[in-house]
């Protein structure tokens, strides 16, 4: 899939369109898997049916909800951590979908075939679009709260008007185009404004981070993408990273191929003595299967860097802001509306180590890039410090469409061809952007030096 997805710009001209667009989906992968709880593994009625319905393909739900009848056991099923995604026949609209992704991409471990590794293309340049997300609070109805962001930046709580009743019909009065949205404003939220602190189903965990990956998967057929949720702002902050990387690289995200994996993670989190503990936790993974140094370098010559500047993929197109969570939303959530989504802490804590977003993209990089580090114990990689640069990239506007070549020649004619992957030259180039972040005329004077150099060289 290379076509990008567009929304119509026109004047609606239906119902229809006057409606934002979602994209179709059919089917969803889901991270990780739920097992019964130790009180019902105890009841071997449970435990026989438990393990009937999952080895028949039927969903965790409607597993829950086969054992809260039959056995009348409430939440039965809890979230449990595992290396590989589950794809099930009873998640898709089609059942053969699944079982062509694990034909195609499934892998024997020694426990069965399982989806450890598997490709994925996005359909959207835009990363939101990708990768949707916001704070949400769940009911048996469906969502109660939710997030959106207002044109001033502030994260605002919404929910949906009460329906209001036709006295003349004596029932619910009808909506047309959908429930209406308002802002939440009670004696907990008087303002509307999104603030965890104050919200009771924050700090009794009913409000969570909720994000899905909406992709293609290649040579899988069917109209429409795939969903997978996930609930962990680690996941969320380092899928970010990789896509904004990527544009770096090509200028767009749509045409190349990422891989979705699962990877163990040192995961810092506060107990309930206020104290933070380290856990081990598998996290889902997003990387792609480009040479990032030969894009960033261009394997150029400096003499003939312009020319080559206009015909080769641009190092950046445009840094998107980063929607500043509060800080106790950076905490890891057990949804359990996700459908076995075990990518959290273990109660859901805060982690005083996690990256936080406060707005700009560059910050948050830095912080993702050293929870990556392992605590600030391993080396940088040059893939690191690839991500550091980056950064300091958009920081300086250099990622602007006509700014984008003058870097360009100014890397070429300072450090020769290749730099991009000599580690010493990287170091050397995020020195010297670090230091423009306090004098920034001073290195446009010499982008603009060495752009007129190889204007009138021979």
């Amino acid at each position: 899939m290379t076509a990008v997805m567009t929304l119509p710009d026109a004047a609606p001209r239906s119902i229809v369109e006057e409606r934002a667009m979602r994209p179709p989906t059919i089917g969803r992968i889901r991270p990780g898997i739920k097992v019964l709880k130790s009180s019902a593994r105890e009841n071997a009625k449970a435990a026989n049916l438990y393990q009937t319905m999952v080895a028949g393909g039927s969903s965790f739900d409607d597993i829950a909800k086969a054992i809260e009848s039959q056995c009348r056991i409430r939440d039965a099923l809890v979230p449990k951590n595992v290396p590989y995604f589950t794809c099930r026949r009873s998640d898709f609209t089609s059942p053969d979908v699944a079982d062509e992704i694990l034909r195609l991409y499934g892998e024997d471990r020694g426990d069965g075939i399982k989806l450890y590794r598997f490709p994925v293309l996005f359909a959207f340049n835009d990363w939101m679009s990708n990768l949707p997300n916001q704070m949400a609070a769940w009911g048996a109805t469906g969502r109660k709260y939710f997030s959106e962001y207002g044109p001033d930046g502030t994260r605002y709580c919404k929910t949906y008007a009460k329906i209001e009743r036709d006295p003349r019909a004596q029932r619910a009065k009808r909506h047309f185009g959908g429930r209406t949205v308002i802002f939440r404003q009670d004696d907990s939220i008087p303002d509307g404004v999104c603030d965890p602190e104050q919200c009771p189903q924050y700090q009794s965990r009913q409000c969570n981070l909720s994000a899905s990956f909406i992709f293609a998967v290649p040579d899988i057929k069917g109209l429409g993408l795939i969903e997978l949720p996930t609930n962990s702002i680690y996941v969320l902050q380092k899928a970010y990273a990789a896509m904004q990387t990527v544009l770096l690289a090509r200028g767009k995200l749509t045409g190349t191929r990422f891989m979705l994996s699962k990877r163990e993670f040192d995961i810092t989190r506060i107990n309930e003595g206020g104290e933070a503990v380290r856990q081990k936790q598998m996290l889902t993974v997003l990387d792609a299967e480009i040479d990032i140094g030969a894009l960033l370098d261009g394997a150029e010559d400096p003499a003939p860097a312009l020319e080559s500047a206009n015909a080769a993929v641009a190092m950046i197109e445009t840094g998107g802001n980063v929607h500043a969570l509060h800080a106790d939303d950076a905490q890891p959530q057990v949804d359990q509306h996700a459908g076995g989504s075990a990518e959290s802490g273990a109660d859901g804590s805060p982690d005083p180590d996690a990256p936080q977003s406060h707005g700009l993209a560059g910050p948050l990089m830095e912080r993702v890039m050293a929870d990556l580090a392992d605590g600030g114990t391993r080396p940088e990689s040059l893939d690191e410090k690839r991500h550091r640069m980056s950064d300091l990239l958009q920081r300086l506007g250099l990622n602007a469409e006509d700014r984008q070549q003058g870097f360009r020649v100014y890397a070429h004619s300072t450090y020769g061809r290749g730099w991009a992957e000599r580690a010493k030259d990287v170091d050397s180039m995020n020195e010297r952007l670090k230091q423009a972040l306090t004098d920034p005329a001073k290195l446009d004077g010499e982008i603009n030096a060495a752009t007129q150099a190889v204007l009138f060289s021979d």
